[in-house]
């Protein structure tokens, strides 16, 4: 397994578009941080303060989905499989795991960025700092949905097979449905895989929205139930 892990992570790293994924995140999470900690006003409330600090983790998502619909994409698929000499499934979970481990270097990267461009200008803000604990929170939050993400970005582009119809799909679920469902319910995106990392890395807040954990249960369970329609589809369907 970790010999099929090593030729995935090769075949990451040597993409440009893993690479413009991860500047793009980093970026933008340094733009959050600086424009929602100075631009938007006095932040006098610890979840303002949280929501400065939140990353881009989406954008890891559409990651996993762009570069495994590729595969299909470009035709690589099918040599890969046979070249592995292993399951296609075991194939997909090892992409999988290469993919879960560069959403986790970006991840750390994001955090990093973040609290090191955020933390010194919240301390500028008025009421109350955010402590140890609020921030390890929203590091962790950060880290895990980074995590996450680009996992259920690999089965979504293993079962759709598509690159443009998985970053479409993805872009209307966070700009269309998901306010949709928040006008029909407040907080009822907090259930879609999207709202749930919109949780967990503080980027919403308020009464409304469902706790932490909860939100980690909902992204877990997403998780595991498209990665585990995605080993069902390889098993049914042809690499061509």
């Amino acid at each position: 397994m970790s010999r099929l892990v090593r030729g995935e992570l090769i075949k990451i790293l040597s993409t440009r578009t893993a690479l413009a994924f991860a500047v793009t995140s980093v970026a933008l999470t340094a733009a959050n941080a600086m424009i929602v900690a100075v631009a938007s006003g006095t932040l006098d409330e610890v979840g303002e303060k949280e929501e400065a600090l939140s990353g881009m983790p989406i954008l890891l998502l559409l990651l996993g989905a762009v570069g495994v619909a590729g595969e299909f994409r470009h035709r690589t698929a099918a040599p890969a499989a046979l070249a592995s000499g292993t399951s296609r499934e075991r194939l997909l979970l090892a992409r999988a795991t290469a993919y879960a481990i560069t959403g986790l270097v970006v991840g750390t990267l994001m955090v990093a960025v973040s609290l090191g461009a955020g933390l010194p200008l919240l301390g500028r803000q008025p009421g109350p700092d955010l402590g140890a604990g609020e921030v390890t929170g929203v590091a962790l939050g950060l880290l895990g949905s980074s995590v996450l993400a680009t996992v259920i970005g690999v089965a979504v582009g293993a079962l759709l097979r598509n690159q443009i119809l998985a970053a479409v799909g993805a872009l209307i679920l966070t700009f269309v449905l998901n306010p949709l469902f928040d006008r029909v319910r407040e907080g009822s995106s907090d259930y879609t895989p999207l709202g749930a990392v919109a949780v967990l890395t503080r980027m919403v807040h308020g009464p409304t929205r469902i706790s932490l954990a909860a939100a980690a249960i909902v992204l877990g369970v997403w998780t595991v139930g498209l990665m585990a329609a995605a080993l069902a589809g390889e098993r049914r369907r042809d690499l061509a």
